[in-house]
């Protein structure tokens, strides 16, 4: 612990060097804003500085060039709702009881937000939230629903149920508000309005903007989509909508130079899984796998974390890290109590990684997706493509990143011990998946079903409204007359 606090000490002092403040201004320069920003379904090799052939990321390219560019960045989960759990609760997915798309968040968790907003940050989530339990894409969030994001500790939101593309439709704290344009520049709009109001205050801002790009169906502005017109229709506008969401990106970077926030601001840029297939050129910089899978191009993401004032030296790391990291790093720089986490924790702090190379990482980075599984260490990953089966692939990510060459056979020893190591942590998920990690001991309340929005009594006075509208169109046909047909079993993201 002293160790640690010394650290942290060697942190702030060093902040508060390079931003030429006083010792009086430590304490406030130890605390710096942060901010969380992940891509819906953006693959691995999405960006320019991974040399994509066609698509252009001057911004994502100019923020890695300027912190610490990650080579394997990992999701929390191979789909969205589980690496947004993730995010928040610094927990393995299934410890939360978010199993899989459109899935709630527990009550019983606690969040980044909530340590943050009691830490004294203004905190406000933008954008994509999929953590109330509904499937369907992208609704205006109800002013009284159970698990919405200020029920986790956002002070402000403007916020859809699910993804969102061109003019959508959204909620300020329950208010429903239309909006014209595209949606990653709505998105960040919204971030850098909040930014600009609280910035004066003088308190340390806390914002998670979730984009809804580039998930399906992909909508672009035609301008942004010109660039790709010898593309199918499908990868044209799924590439339309990365080159709005970069763009964005570079407006939330200019805003935070503009308030002068941008050297003590904690700037984290992410997916939530991996890329797409039938998307040409390919979305995972020739990884196995794509969204749903827990081989590495379901779960390897592009990740960048910049922080100016601590992260001096720019550099691309090997370092395996994940987006049950956030939390835990944030822990430590902030110095937070304790029981501001549920235990157990899967994530670490990657704090010392921003001032020095790490030989390895301390703890394995687990992965429970069905009945998928995944132990990711520095070498080698172990995976099962069905748990309950025993049977397990052991792989060398460092020779074999495209994990064609099984060495189960080759090196039974490491296969044993990591499969051991894998079922303990296992039985320890599936003890929390039963709420053992609550004061309760149980889940409470129980955790309701996911559901289709447009089968929910909640969402009925608007259906009727929103019928004829593009994007709501087909999942209120489906409902049928009484929006009583069937719920969703959680399988696919609708």
């Amino acid at each position: 612990m002293a160790c640690r606090l010394r650290f942290r000490e060697f942190i702030s002092l060093l902040v508060v060097a390079c931003l030429g403040l006083t010792l009086d201004d430590a304490a406030a320069a130890a605390r710096p804003h942060i901010i969380f920003v992940m891509a819906d379904d953006m693959g691995w090799g999405e960006t320019g500085y991974r040399q994509h052939p066609l698509l252009k990321t001057p911004q994502l390219d100019a923020m890695a060039a300027n912190g610490l560019r990650f080579e394997r960045f990992y999701a929390g989960g191979p789909v969205c709702s589980p690496t947004r759990a993730s995010v928040l609760t610094g927990r393995s997915n299934d410890r939360t009881g978010v199993l899989t798309h459109g899935y709630p968040l527990r009550l019983q968790e606690k969040t980044i937000a909530q340590a943050l907003q009691a830490a004294g940050y203004v905190t406000g989530h933008f954008g994509k939230w999929h953590l109330s339990g509904f499937a369907g894409p992208g609704v205006p969030i109800l002013a009284d629903d159970p698990r919405s994001p200020g029920k986790f500790g956002f002070d402000e939101w403007v916020s859809a149920s699910n993804f969102f593309d061109l003019n959508p439709l959204l909620s300020r704290q329950g208010n429903f508000e239309e909006f014209t344009g595209d949606s990653s520049d709505i998105t960040v709009a919204e971030a850098t309005r909040f930014l600009k109001q609280h910035q004066p205050g003088g308190k340390p801002l806390f914002a998670v903007v979730w984009f809804g790009s580039p998930h399906q169906p992909f909508r672009a502005l035609p301008a942004d989509r010109a660039a790709f017109a010898d593309l199918n229709e499908t990868s044209a506008q799924h590439y339309g909508e990365l080159v709005a969401l970069d763009r964005s990106v570079g407006v939330l970077r200019q805003c935070l130079r503009d308030l002068q926030m941008a050297d003590n601001t904690l700037l984290v840029f992410c997916s939530d899984n991996g890329g797409l297939p039938r998307v040409t050129p390919g979305t995972t910089g020739g990884l196995r796998g794509f969204k749903g899978s827990v081989y590495e191009g379901g779960l390897r993401v592009p990740g960048i974390i910049e922080w100016p004032a601590v992260i001096q030296t720019p550099r691309v790391t090997d370092y395996p890290a994940c987006t049950m990291d956030l939390f835990p790093t944030v822990a430590e720089i902030l110095n937070l109590s304790p029981d501001s986490l549920i235990q157990p924790v899967d994530g670490i702090s990657l704090l010392p990684l921003f001032q020095a190379e790490l030989p390895q990482r301390i703890r394995p980075i687990p992965f429970r997706f069905h009945r998928q599984g995944a132990w990711t260490q520095q070498q080698y990953k172990l995976v099962s493509r069905d748990i309950a089966k025993g049977e397990f692939e052991l792989y060398d990510l460092l020779a074999d990143p495209q994990e064609s060459r099984d060495l189960a056979t080759k090196h039974p020893e490491i296969l044993a011990r990591l499969k051991s190591e894998f079922l303990t942590w296992n039985a320890s998920v599936d003890a929390s998946f039963s709420g053992k990690d609550y004061p309760a001991g149980r889940v409470e309340p129980p955790d309701p079903p996911s559901r289709r929005w447009p089968n929910d009594p909640a969402y009925a006075p608007y259906l009727e409204q929103w019928k004829d509208r593009p994007e709501y169109r087909q999942a209120i046909e489906a409902a049928g007359p009484s929006g009583k047909r069937g719920q969703s079993n959680g399988t696919r993201e609708e």
